[in-house]
């Protein structure tokens, strides 16, 4: 069976870098296992580390622990790109950007808080779920 193709959103990042309880560090914990695949893109990962280092001072880990924890996703996510060329579809922009990231590496799922943000992906055979149904899926958490 093939593999599910995800992009993590934002917000699921976030949460995992703020505690190591929950949904979305569990999914952190596994972005390297044979469960799923998680796809990037560079204006991804600048939004990861924008967002993330807003944070330094507030969370236990500093600027240089951001930069590991990025530099392994890196390493073992896929590497797409993306061309911007069917916006604006959804409010943010930023949205935007992670919807044609999913469309782009033909990724089943996005992963995020923020689902509203997300309504419409449905129209590109695109599910908007949280990180803990995602788990529940795969069979993780129950």
């Amino acid at each position: 069976m093939k593999k599910p193709q995800i992009v993590i959103d934002t917000s699921v990042v976030i949460a995992a870098l703020r505690s190591r309880q929950g949904a979305a560090y569990k999914l952190f914990t596994l972005v390297d296992s044979e469960k799923f695949e998680t796809n990037i893109a560079v204006p991804l990962i600048l939004e990861y580390e924008d967002v993330a280092k807003r944070l330094v001072g507030e969370i236990a880990l500093t600027a240089r622990d951001i930069d590991n924890v990025l530099d392994y996703l890196c390493a073992v996510a896929n590497h797409r790109t993306i061309f911007y060329l069917w916006r604006p579809f959804l409010k943010d922009p930023k949205d935007d950007m992670v919807l044609e990231l999913a469309v782009t590496s033909a990724s089943t799922y996005i992963v995020t808080y923020n689902q509203r943000n997300f309504a419409g992906a449905e129209q590109f055979g695109i599910r908007v779920v949280t990180p803990k149904e995602f788990l529940q899926m795969l069979g993780v958490l129950r």
